[in-house]
């Protein structure tokens, strides 16, 4: 039976690192480190949803809060807060080197997923696969302005997964964008969702259905 436990950790000089660690019945010694968007935290529904699902599937989950969230329980991360996000993100994959001896993994929602792109194409190798949720692309109703400045310099291999109707992009959109990357990647549509991806027609089978898809994408 996999367990759920807070999870806390302070490297020193480093970010802390915050959340909650899932941990499988049956490990297969891989490891995701999950975190949130802008406005939310390690609770979000979608990040305990998805902990589960790939607990299920062998994975040592992570899911964490960035500095930003730790430092201020409500908002937006404040301006300039980016740098900081993405050292704590890298202390947070660092933290789950030491529970696991397989492959660690980074992934997480718009705004945090946009850090672990970032993080991860500062850093080549830093971890072995991302999983982006809902990359924001641009924001809403201003297509002129792409977050792809790093796009070219992304040596990860990573699975995007994004809503049809996600106003932070379109699919089309985010399929030109994925041309600038010149790392393996996979564009996971979700049909009729917005940018939260989940929603009530299916909340049930949507997380089965990104772990599984990120597990062939390691192949």
């Amino acid at each position: 039976m996999s367990t759920i436990r807070e999870f806390q950790h302070n490297p020193p000089n480093e970010p802390p690192v915050r959340g909650f660690l899932h941990l499988p019945a049956d490990p297969s010694g891989e490891a995701l480190v999950l975190t949130h968007g802008a406005g939310a935290n390690c609770n979000a529904p979608l990040l305990v949803a998805l902990a589960a699902a790939f607990c299920d599937s062998g994975f040592a989950v992570l899911r964490c809060d960035l500095p930003f969230r730790q430092s201020r329980p409500h908002g937006p991360p404040p301006p300039g807060s980016a740098a900081r996000d993405q050292q704590g993100l890298k202390a947070a994959v660092a933290s789950m080197r030491q529970q696991t001896s397989g492959q660690v993994f980074l992934g997480g929602h718009s705004y945090g997923g946009r850090q672990a792109s970032m993080l991860a194409a500062a850093e080549p190798g830093l971890v072995d696969r991302l999983l982006l949720l809902s990359y924001p692309l641009h924001p809403p109703r201003r297509p002129d302005q792409l977050r792809t400045t790093h796009f070219p310099h992304l040596q990860t291999p990573a699975l995007f997964v994004h809503g049809s109707r996600d106003p932070f992009g379109s699919i089309d959109e985010l399929t030109a964008a994925l041309k600038l990357i010149p790392a393996r990647t996979e564009l996971l549509p979700i049909l009729s969702a917005g940018h939260e991806l989940l929603t009530k027609q299916n909340r049930d089978e949507l997380p089965g259905t990104i772990a599984e898809a990120f597990r062939s994408f390691e192949r």
